[in-house]
């Protein structure tokens, strides 16, 4: 299976990363079939710890080989344009939110939207690769691990409130995993055009990553220490970092 995996081509490979990360937003979502609730402790641990892995992944699967072409203006711009985006996306969202009742929806809508940088960033890990810009596999394969780690809690974040709400149990599962299903499009758009326009793979390295950095520092982060364990939150944030920077710099 391994070896299936390694001779495939990069685009497959981004598609197949894409559909792992879509497939445990499924998973979090089909906890709505067994619990009306999850303890807050665990879903704040695991984005923790996938904070840590995605803040990890950035620099040295994203920004580091954007930087390593000599040129610091294309990665800073596409560095800072990448959070800029997802920036605005959150005040429109915002804005939307206080004129409208249906906030379940609009949570739907606003973790939909930040799974596109997500999706677009394994995309261009993979991509990157034909060129060897990027580290090596591992270090991309881990991107999209850490990324599926924080789309198991985003999946029952959705489900679970539509449940609670009132809605059945099959229409909430469904709307719950359907947040996750931009990613294997995102990862698929991504690496192509990592590997086809080749010349502007540093802007979108880098674009990537500040997207990404973003969705940790204003949502992920926040988000996992909302409870009452945010020492051993910390610490496994820093285990998820530690974790991604020993595999990328050891197995790169």
């Amino acid at each position: 299976m391994v070896n299936f995996f390694l001779n495939l081509n990069y685009l497959y490979q981004a598609l197949i990363a894409g559909i792992f990360t879509w497939f445990i937003t499924l998973l979090g979502a089909l906890l709505v079939y067994f619990f009306k609730d999850v303890k807050n402790s665990v879903l704040d641990l695991m984005l923790g710890l996938s904070g840590g892995v995605m803040i990890s992944a950035s620099f040295f699967s994203l920004l580091l080989p954007a930087l390593e072409s000599g040129k610091w203006l294309f990665p800073s711009l596409g560095f800072l344009l990448g959070g800029i985006i997802l920036f605005t996306s959150d005040k429109i969202c915002n804005k939307v939110l206080k004129k409208e009742h249906k906030n379940n929806f609009l949570l739907i809508l606003s973790i939909t939207l930040h799974n596109i940088p997500e999706g677009m960033a394994i995309g261009v890990a993979f991509g990157s690769l034909k060129y060897g810009i990027n580290t090596s596999l591992i270090s991309a394969v881990m991107l999209a691990f850490g990324i599926g780690i924080q789309n198991f809690p985003e999946g029952a974040a959705i489900s679970l409130p539509l449940r609670r709400s009132g809605m059945n149990v099959s229409k909430a599962f469904f709307l719950g995993q359907l947040s996750g299903i931009v990613e294997p499009i995102f990862a698929l758009l991504g690496a192509y055009l990592a590997i086809k326009i080749s010349f502007i793979l540093p802007f979108i390295l880098s674009f990537a990553a500040g997207a990404m950095i973003y969705v940790v520092v204003a949502e992920i982060i926040p988000e996992s220490q909302t409870g009452k364990n945010k020492s051993l939150v910390s610490l496994f944030t820093l285990f998820g970092f530690t974790i991604m920077m020993i595999l990328d710099v050891a197995l790169g």
